[in-house]
This record gives C-alpha cells, structure tokens and sequence, in this order.
C-alpha cells in the first residue's frame, strides 16, 4: 500500500513539473490604451491615443465615424501611436463616435470621442424690431390676390451675377415700369440677388444693395404695381443646398438675409409680398422637408422685425407631388405659395437638339404639323395642362391659398420649316395657359429677359407674344 501512494505522489510531482514547464510559453494578452477620452474643437484637428499591447489589436466602431481617419486600425506588440484627425464640424449639433480597441482574448477598451457643435454663423440682423403695424395692410392673401391680373419678371437684371447690367440689361427705370403697367400687368416680379453683396464671413449685405433694391421697389408702388422680391438663384447657395448635411448653415443664411431685407424694406404697404425662394431643389422627400424648415425661417425672420411685415403677404415654394407643408404663421391667412410653369420643356424652353429628345415646335391638337410630324408635342399639352391646373386648384386655391405661377413662358424659334403653325402654336400655348391659370385661380408672370418689351427704349419687341398673354386674360 505504502509503494501506491509513493507512485502517487511521484505522479503528481511530475504533472506539476510539466504544468510549470508548460506555462512557460502561455502569452497571457495584456492590452492598455490612453487616453480614454478626446474632444475636438469644432474646427477639428488631430489628437493621438498610445496603444501598449503583447499581442494583435484592431480598432472598430459601431457609430457613424466618416468625420473621423485613423491613421491605421490594427497593429501587434509593443507600444504604437495612432494619429485620429477630426474635420471641421459645419453642423449646429455636437457629433460623438465611440472606438473600441481589442484583442481576441484581452478585454476590450472604449475610447469616447465627441466633438463641439457649431454655433450660429452669423449675428442676428433683428436689430430694430417694431411693434406690428396693421396701416395699408389689410388684404390677406386671397383678398390680396384679388387685386391683380397679370405678371411681369424683369428677369436677368437684379439677380445677375456681377451687377445689375452684367448680363446684358440695363438699370431698371421707373419709365420701364411704367410702360409694363401700360401694356395691361399689374404686378411685378423683381429675382434678385443677395449674395453676392454680402459678406461672406458676417453675411452682412452691402447697404448700396439694400438701397438700389428699395428704390426699385419703389417705383413699382409708387406707381400702384403689387410687387414679388424673392432670393433668386443667387448662385445656388440655397436652391441647391436643400440637404441635411447643408441645412444648418443654410438656414443661418436664410435668416441673416431676411431679417435685413425686411428691416430695409418694412415701411412698404401691402402692394409688396416677400418669397422666400426661387425653384429649390426639393426632389425628394428628405429635401422637401428641409426646405420646409428654410421656408419656417423665411417667416419667422420676416415676422420678428415687425411694423407692417407681421402682416405682410408671404410666398413659399415647395414639391406639389410629393406634398407641401405651409410654414406656421402667427399672422392669419395671409401665405401664398409659388410654382413655374415651362411645360413642356422641349417646346417652351429647350433651344437645341439633344441624345434624349428634339425640341418641339408644334404645340396643341389643333397646330399639329404634317411637314415636321417629329416635332409635334408629344406631352404636356391641353388635356396634361388642365389636369395641372385642377389639381393645384384642389390642393391650394380651394383651400384658401392663393397660388402665383412665378414664372412660365414659351418662346419663338427661327428653324421650324412650317413658321405660321410655330407662331400659332406659341400663340395658342401662351393664351391658353394664361386663360387656364387664370380659370383655377393661379395668378401668372411672365418670364422676360427684355426679348417682348425693350427695356432701353420702352417699345413692344413681340406684339404677338403681349397679345396673346392680353387675350389669355379675358
């Protein structure tokens, strides 16, 4: 029995043995990273975290982390240094990301980031608000409407780039208003640009600006002409930065500009409306939805500077397809919103062939041509036309929202082989658009860059064109 245990004990001293011998060559991971914590400032930059580990690690994130570059996100042994560098943050929200650094057995280690939210860009220009003022402003929208027919865009002057005159108009006079009323228009719409006179850093507009656009606005109302001020393309810095990514800094511009035009421009009576923009991209869902939140800024900026513009008539534009949210407004019935009309593009605008499609010449089922069949419209003609019309009459008028087509036109060509049925077809569209605008309660402005109405000389250019527009309107 004694000769058992001693094989026993024996056994057991050379397991031990083993085990001791063994453990030498087991790696137990160890793993350390510092610092557990980094905050960037919002103009970014780049800051370290030290990984000191004995064996392979990697680096991984389960949030959103495209504002952040790791220099590398695996290593071994030893002690490494990687470099993590934040861009700017152009956003009005704190952004956070979490890392964890791990090996295959060690535990793993977080390392919290967040970075600083931007704050507004630029100063509120509300700097001399009035109390509300109701003198001279006693129309609401639909009473407002009322009071005028037709439209006229003095287009490609205030709103070019590089001047009034840069793009080959000059200074609007007041005789030129004059002569657009004598020609039967009762209100005017002014695209202008801001922009491109303001500070790009404070976003303060240029007051020279501020007073060319007031004395123009001015000589429409002293001459009894309802006039439409809008932000025009202005360079694209809103219509095409209708996005998520872009809204914060966007909207911050939006009321910057706003706050001043209509501080400048508060002591005018009804006869003037503000819109907010001019065809934004709003394409989809997730755009019309951030244009919503300029078009809320656009109101309240105009409201918050008081006098006459608490009740001042206000024009937003939006996605009729897809669905158009009306800003909340303390003042009372008193919103219109704004669409264009160019349909069909390849009759009324496009003035060249393309791989897609030629333009047309012929438009309507009574001015279709036998000579140039190919250059028939082939949509958008008075049946697609109609159904438009009803359909913003349903969705706005009838609901006590006037509706203004901004802008619509179609124009002559000098190529079509058969030039009388081209001229009737311009004819007839631009009569039988007005007509049926007018029908469903759409007020029109015509688009004109100086080609109907001489601008220099104050003559009609293209009597057809008045004409037809005149008849349209009876």
């Amino acid at each position: 029995m004694k000769s058992i245990k001693r094989y026993r004990f024996l056994g057991l001293v050379l397991m031990a043995v083993v085990f001791a011998s063994c453990k030498k060559d087991v790696v137990i991971p160890k793993l350390s990273v510092s610092p557990s914590e980094i905050l960037f400032t919002v103009e970014g930059g780049v800051s370290e975290i030290t990984i000191n580990s004995n064996t392979d690690w990697k680096i991984v994130s389960y949030d959103t982390t495209a504002w952040l570059q790791l220099s590398q996100t695996s290593g071994g042994k030893g002690s490494t240094i990687i470099k993590i560098t934040a861009t700017a943050n152009t956003v009005f929200a704190t952004r956070s990301a979490t890392l964890l650094v791990s090996t295959t057995i060690a535990e793993s280690y977080k390392i919290s980031i967040s970075q600083s939210s931007r704050s507004k860009l630029y100063p509120s220009y509300n700097t001399s608000p009035i109390p509300a003022d109701a003198i001279g402003m006693s129309s609401n929208a639909v009473q407002l409407a009322a009071k005028f027919k037709l439209g006229w865009n003095i287009g490609n002057t205030l709103e070019a780039i590089g001047g009034e005159t840069a793009w080959g108009n000059p200074l609007i006079t007041e005789s030129y208003v004059k002569f657009v009323k004598q020609n039967g228009f009762s209100a005017i719409r002014i695209p202008c640009s801001w922009n491109q006179y303001a500070d790009q850093t404070t976003a303060k507009i240029s007051d020279t600006w501020l007073n060319r656009v007031k004395e123009v606005v001015k000589y429409c109302v002293d001459n009894d002409m309802y006039v439409l001020l809008n932000i025009h393309w202005d360079g694209g810095w809103l219509e095409t930065d209708v996005t998520p990514e872009k809204k914060d800094a966007i909207n911050d511009k939006q009321k910057a500009f706003w706050e001043q035009i209509s501080t400048k421009l508060r002591d005018f009576d009804e006869h003037l409306m503000f819109a907010a923009e001019n065809e934004p991209d709003a394409g989809n869902v997730t755009k019309n939805e951030v244009l919503s939140l300029y078009n809320q800024t656009f109101v309240d900026a105009v409201r918050s500077t008081g006098g006459h513009n608490r009740y001042r008539v206000l024009v937003v534009q939006g996605n009729s397809e897809i669905g158009v949210t009306l800003p909340a407004d303390q003042a009372t019935n008193r919103l219109m919103y704004e669409e264009h009309n160019y349909t069909p593009y390849q009759f009324t605008l496009m003035n060249e062939d393309a791989s897609w499609g030629k333009m047309f010449y012929y438009w309507g089922t009574d001015y279709r041509s036998t000579i140039e069949p190919d250059r028939n419209a082939t949509w958008g003609e008075e049946n697609d036309m109609n159904t438009y019309f009803q359909k913003m009459k349903a969705n706005f008028t009838d609901k006590g929202i006037p509706v203004l087509m901004g802008e619509y036109g179609a124009y002559r060509r000098t190529t079509p082989q058969n030039m009388d049925k081209h001229q009737a077809s311009v004819d007839h569209w631009i009569t039988f658009v007005t007509k049926q605008a007018l029908a469903n309660g759409l007020k029109p402005f015509w688009w004109d860059t100086g080609g109907a109405l001489d601008r220099r000389t104050n003559t009609v250019l293209d009597q057809r064109t008045i004409d037809a527009i005149i008849a349209g309107s009876h």
